[in-house]
């Protein structure tokens, strides 16, 4: 009623070709002002570009179609879409159909009928939360990647063109199939069942964050997390820090320290470091079973600075050093890192 009281049309979507006369005459009976036309597939070609173009020349105001609007002319005064059953429509289908609006001035809405949460079935129920959530523009990757989520991904060597992606979701899919590609070309057989690398764990027992106050817009702050987590180098490392520095000023002591933190972790993850720990009084290294390092390095390490190292069995070493600043004990790891590594 609102559309139609400020001048403008309607698109009433029912795609059930066998229904939709029933529907266009309830439409008519409930909004008596309405003028009331119906368009679908089955049509013939003339009858329903005639339909369409009266339409667009707003003939009528209120047309009661199937998904055939889902491309097409655009009509700039119709700025209202209801779509019937949206729980029976695909992701990217509901997010190109809402985009049927909106495309003059005026502000345009989508209403979306379904029937209770718990007489849909889950992946449906995700399908709305998605698109109810979709409301910035250039969202289109963010919808490709929820649809991929729901529907699962297809099969790279087959004829499947949807999995079961959704069991471990879309990062950890792309993860191990980049591992298992890693894997092929260096002649290897892929470990599918070994625990994923995702680096050194390092806690030297400070705060390493970016602020809030910092990075006030949260989804923004995710991002860089995930950047930062990401970074393949430290010259990448590097650009992000610049970057940041540009758009949001002078990194904060937290942010200084993350990215520091993160760069300890590019130096010890290729030495197949899997643990530092270490506080103001001491701290200790552990070492993955199939390590890199050379054993003998390790020893002359001890050997030559027996006071600040201790050997804790075969894969755990000790620090004895006591540096109560973060600076100090982020310069002795460097120290030990490059000792390790040359």
């Amino acid at each position: 009623m609102r559309e139609l009281k400020r001048g403008g049309q309607v698109y009433f979507l029912h795609n059930k070709i066998e229904t939709i006369g029933k529907i266009g005459r309830e439409v008519e009976e409930l909004v008596p002002e309405a003028r009331v036309q119906i368009a679908h597939g089955k049509m013939r070609e003339h009858e329903l570009e005639q339909v369409m173009q009266d339409f667009y020349h707003r003939r009528f105001n209120v047309l009661v179609c199937t998904t055939i609007i889902e491309t097409g002319i655009d009509v700039p005064s119709a700025n209202t879409i209801i779509i019937n059953r949206a729980d029976k429509l695909g992701l990217a289908q509901l997010y190109q159909l809402r985009g049927r609006v909106g495309r003059s001035h005026h502000r345009a809405y989508a209403y979306l009928i379904i029937p209770p949460r718990k007489a849909m079935t889950k992946d449906a129920q995700k399908r709305i939360d998605a698109i109810g959530s979709l409301e910035e523009l250039g969202m289109g990757f963010t919808l490709a990647t929820h649809d991929l989520e729901i529907r699962g991904a297809g099969e790279l060597l087959g004829s499947g063109q949807s999995g079961h992606m959704q069991e471990i979701g879309y990062n950890l899919y792309s993860e191990l199939l980049e591992r298992a590609v890693a894997a092929l070309k260096s002649g290897e057989q892929p470990e599918l069942d070994r625990p994923l690398n995702q680096g050194t764990e390092i806690n030297l027992h400070s705060p390493a964050l970016l602020p809030s106050d910092y990075l006030p817009d949260v989804h923004t702050r995710l991002i860089m997390y995930k950047r930062i987590a990401n970074a393949p180098d430290l010259q990448a490392l590097d650009d992000i820090q610049v970057e940041m520095i540009d758009r949001f000023g002078l990194l904060p002591e937290q942010a200084e320290a993350l990215i520091k933190i993160t760069e300890l972790k590019l130096k010890a993850t290729p030495l197949k470091i899997r643990k530092i720990d270490f506080w103001a009084q001491g701290g200790y290294v552990l070492f993955d079973e199939q390590g890199t390092i050379e054993p003998l390095k390790i020893v002359n390490l001890i050997q030559m600075q027996p006071f600040h190292y201790k050997l804790d069995g075969q894969e755990k070493l000790q620090f004895l050093l006591e540096l109560p600043s973060f600076s100090e004990r982020c310069q002795a790891l460097e120290t030990f890192l490059t000792q390790l590594s040359s």
